[in-house]
C-alpha cells in the first residue's frame, strides 16, 4: 500500500499539501458564495482521508469498510448516479476500488503477494462446472436469450471469489481476523437492533438512506411480508430469510468475542443477533441456529451446558421484545395440516412447497446430470421467469451446474469445517473458540441452503465468502505458529 501512496517519505508532505489546498478551496468557496453546502462535506471527507490515510487505507481498515458497506447499504435498493449498462451500486464500486488497489499492489509492492487458501481444488472444480455448464448449454442459452443474465451471474461469482482471495492475501494475523469479525458482529448487531425496531413499529430505517446519504438513489422498496399476522422484517437485506441467515451466521462469531473478552457489549450483540434472526420469522434461520448449537455441543459440550440456565430468561426477553414471535414460529413449524403436508402442496406451481419441488426438480436434473442446464440460466423473477422457483440452493445448483457443481460446493464446506473442527478439538483454550465459531457459521449456511436459494441474495453470500476467507487465514496463522499443516 505504501508504494501505491507514493512512498513513506512523500506521504506526509502530500497529505499536508492536500489539507492546505482543501482549506484554500473552502475559503474561496465561502468568499465567492458558491455551493458551500455541497462542497464542504466532500472537502471534510478529503481532509480526514489525508490526515488519517495510513490507518484508513490499511488493508484491514479497507476490508472493515467493505463489511460496513455490505451490511448498511441495501443491495438492489439503492444505486449511485451514473450512466452505465448496469446498476452502479455502492458495494460494486467499493469492491472495484479495493480490488484495483490490490491488483496494483501485487504488481508494485513486494510485501503484497497472492496467497493460496487451501480451497483451490474445490473452487477450481466449481469454476470448471460453471464454465462447462455454459459450454454444453450454448443452444439453450441462445434459445432463452439469457446471455446477459449468465454474464451477470458469472460477474457476481467472480466478485465473491475476488473478495475471498483479497482477504486471504492481505489479512495475515489473528488480530486482523478478529478486527473483521468485530466489524461483522458489531455492524450486524446494529442492523439487528433496527430489525427489532422494525418488527415493533413497522419502520425500516434502511428505506430512507437516500435522505441521509444524498449520493444514493432509491430504485426499489421491497414489499413487506407477514407470517401469522406479524411483520417479517427486511432490514438491510433483500429478503427476510436472507437477513435471518446473516444474523445466524454472525451469532457464533459474537459468542466467541463475548467468551474471549468477557465484555458485556459482545453478549448484548449476541442477544440482538439472536432476536434479529427470530424477528424475521424465518424457519431457515431457526434451523441454522439449531445447527450452530449442534456444532457447539459437538466441539464444546461443557461450555454449552453452562449456559442452559439462561434459556428460560432468554425466552421471556424474546416474548417481551418481540411479541407474538414465539407463537408465530411455533405455528410455522407445526401448522394444522402438518409441516410435511404443507410443504408437499402445489407441485410445479409458483409458491409450491419445498418437498413438492423435489420430484419435478430431480426429473429435470436427470436430463442433464453432469453439468446441468447452464449456470445462471434459471430465471425466477416476476418480470423474467423461465423456471420454477426453488427454495433450495442445493437443488438449484444441481440443476444449473449438475453433479459436478454440487459436489464442488459440498467439498468446499466439508473441507472447511473439517479443518476448523480439527483445530477446535486440539485447542480447548479460549483461542480455540475462534475455530469453533467459524466452523459453526459455515456449516449453518451449508445446511440453511436446503431451505432457500441462498446465492440469490448478495449480502448473505458475501458474509459466507468473508467467513470462509477468515477461516483460511486463521488456519494459516495457526500453521505458521505451530508448524502443523491443517
Amino acid at each position: 500500500m505504501r508504494a501505491l501512496l507514493g512512498g513513506a517519505e512523500r506521504g506526509p508532505i502530500l497529505a499536508a499539501g492536500f489539507v492546505f489546498g482543501a482549506l484554500a478551496l473552502l475559503t474561496t468557496t465561502v468568499l465567492t458564495g458558491s455551493a458551500v453546502a455541497e462542497i464542504a462535506p466532500l472537502i471534510a471527507l478529503g481532509v480526514i482521508l489525508a490526515i488519517a490515510y495510513r490507518t484508513l487505507l490499511a488493508w484491514p481498515a479497507l476490508l472493515a469498510g467493505l463489511v460496513l458497506v455490505i451490511l448498511f447499504i441495501p443491495i438492489k435498493r439503492y444505486t449511485l448516479p451514473g450512466h452505465l449498462p448496469f446498476e452502479l451500486e455502492a458495494y460494486r464500486v467499493y469492491v472495484a476500488v479495493i480490488a484495483t488497489m490490490w491488483l496494483g499492489a501485487l504488481l508494485v509492492d513486494p510485501r503484497v503477494r497472492f496467497r493460496a487458501s487451501g480451497l483451490e481444488a474445490p473452487i477450481f472444480l466449481f469454476v470448471a462446472a460453471a464454465l462447462g455448464s455454459i459450454i454444453f448449454n450454448g443452444a439453450r442459452i441462445t434459445r432463452l436469450d439469457v446471455h446477459s443474465e449468465v454474464t451477470k451471474q458469472l460477474t457476481f461469482f467472480a466478485s465473491f471469489v475476488l473478495v475471498f482471495y483479497l482477504i486471504v492475501s492481505v489479512i495475515r494475523t489473528r488480530e486482523q481476523v478478529e478486527l473483521i469479525i468485530r466489524m461483522l458482529v458489531g455492524g450486524g448487531a446494529i442492523v439487528a437492533f433496527l430489525a427489532i425496531v422494525e418488527s415493533n413499529t413497522g419502520f425500516n430505517a434502511f428505506d430512507r438512506l437516500d435522505s441521509f446519504i444524498p449520493a444514493l438513489q432509491a430504485v426499489a422498496v421491497p414489499e413487506s411480508t407477514e407470517r401469522g399476522g406479524n411483520l417479517r422484517v427486511m432490514g438491510s437485506a433483500q429478503n427476510p430469510i436472507a437477513l435471518g441467515a446473516a444474523f445466524a451466521m454472525m451469532l457464533p462469531l459474537g459468542a466467541y468475542l463475548a467468551l474471549k473478552t468477557k465484555r458485556w457489549f459482545w453478549w448484548a450483540a449476541v442477544a440482538l443477533l439472536g432476536m434479529g434472526a427470530m424477528a424475521t420469522l424465518s424457519r431457515t434461520s431457526i434451523l441454522m441456529l439449531i445447527v450452530i448449537l449442534a456444532v457447539l455441543l459437538w466441539l464444546r459440550p461443557r461450555q454449552v451446558k453452562r449456559f442452559w440456565p439462561v434459556l428460560l430468561p432468554a425466552i421471556v426477553v424474546i416474548h417481551v421484545m418481540l411479541p407474538g414471535t414465539i407463537g408465530t414460529l411455533r405455528s410455522s413449524f407445526f401448522p394444522e395440516e402438518g409441516l410435511i403436508a404443507q410443504q408437499s402442496e402445489n407441485a410445479g406451481q409458483r409458491g409450491s412447497g419445498r418437498i413438492a419441488d423435489l420430484g419435478p426438480a430431480l426429473d429435470e436434473y436427470s436430463q442433464t446430470p453432469t453439468f446441468g442446464q447452464g449456470f445462471g440460466t434459471r430465471l425466477t423473477g416476476r418480470d423474467k421467469q423461465n423456471a420454477q422457483i426453488l427454495d433450495n440452493q442445493w437443488l438449484k445448483t444441481l440443476l444449473e451446474t449438475g453433479l459436478v457443481g454440487a459436489l464442488a460446493w459440498l467439498w468446499i464446506y466439508v473441507r472447511s469445517v473439517r479443518r476448523l473442527a480439527r483445530v477446535a478439538k486440539e485447542d480447548q483454550s479460549e483461542d480455540g473458540l475462534l475455530f469453533v465459531a467459524l466452523a459453526a457459521s459455515i456449516l449453518s449456511f451449508a445446511i440453511g441452503m436446503v431451505l432457500y436459494d441462498a446465492f440469490s441474495f448478495i449480502q448473505v453470500t458475501f458474509v459466507l465468502f468473508i467467513v470462509l476467507a477468515l477461516g483460511c487465514v486463521a488456519l494459516s496463522a495457526r500453521e505458521r505458529a505451530t508448524g502443523t499443516a491443517y
